[in-house]
């Protein structure tokens, strides 16, 4: 007879201020992450949500977590951390008001606290100091145009540049018509962005404070980055065009219905600490051959 593993699981919703919105999320709660990447992929593949996080705690608020898409595994990812703090908030440590969470992603320490709220809990996590490349070339600038589908004057005439805080995004400004006609073109997408050090693109209009990322197919958009929100914050701190000292507002989703808003705060020490509220949606627990029991 066939044994099959239990994996308890909760789904969130990340940057939303109720269910059904924002950026949804599968936390699974395993003993062990001591498994393949291929088979936590089907299993992210199968919930059918943008990203899926498992975690393993080690200690009462150490966690170490792999995250996973349809396609692969992250060495980082913003929303998926935020959503965990709230989830591991909820089953560990529920009669407590704030917890300090230690993380540990592909080798990477990552600070978070969670708080509980009116209806759930809020998370923020310290995606630590920004790390900004050169400015592109006028080369970059120019092929950008057509591989995102845009019109020359669409693009803003300030820096395309990489900003990472774990994963590097090529922010690229534009206007409002620009950020709403913006689309991934051709089957090159990834290998262009790869030729300057980026791992995705994060169309942004710096003025209205508010962007769009894809996979690199161009097939899906993603409703929330919490891991595009710190660089896109950092290119607007370091090209003056937001006061350093005041939190950001930045809006993302609403080209795919589900409007959501991270804030960002820069500290005295240029760490950059991304957050929002998270909701509830569902739970369960998937019977599941040969991977993580919880």
């Amino acid at each position: 007879m066939i044994q099959f593993d239990r994996l308890d699981y909760r789904h969130v919703d990340v940057f939303a201020t109720a269910a059904y919105r924002g950026n949804g999320l599968i936390v699974a709660f395993c003993d062990t992450l001591d498994r393949p990447a291929e088979q936590l992929r089907r299993i992210t593949e199968e919930m059918r949500q943008f990203e899926t996080i498992f975690v393993a705690t080690t200690g009462d608020v150490d966690v170490i977590a792999r995250i996973f898409t349809a396609e692969e595994e992250l060495p980082f990812a913003g929303h998926p951390v935020i959503g965990a703090a709230a989830a591991l908030h909820e089953r560990l440590a529920h009669d407590r008001s704030t917890v300090n969470w230690r993380f540990v992603i592909d080798g990477r320490p990552v600070r978070v606290t969670s708080e509980r709220d009116d209806t759930y809990f809020t998370a923020t996590m310290d995606q630590g100091p920004a790390q900004s490349a050169a400015p592109l070339a006028d080369d970059v600038r120019e092929a950008s145009v057509g591989m995102l589908g845009l019109e020359p004057h669409e693009l803003l005439p300030l820096p395309l540049q990489v900003v990472s805080t774990g994963l590097p995004y090529l922010i690229v400004p534009v206007t409002p018509s620009g950020l709403e006609n913006a689309r991934i073109v051709g089957d090159r997408f990834e290998t262009w962005l790869s030729g300057f050090g980026a791992k995705f693109v994060y169309v942004f209009d710096p003025h209205a404070r508010e962007g769009r990322t894809w996979d690199n197919a161009g097939k899906v958009e993603d409703i929330a980055t919490g891991s595009a929100a710190g660089p896109a914050a950092a290119y607007l701190f370091e090209h003056e065009l937001a006061p350093g000292g005041v939190p950001l507002l930045l809006a993302q989703g609403r080209f795919v219905g589900r409007p959501s808003t991270i804030a960002v705060t820069r500290d005295s020490d240029d760490h950059l600490w991304v957050g929002g509220p998270v909701r509830p949606v569902a739970s369960g627990t998937l019977e599941l051959e040969g991977t993580c029991a919880s």
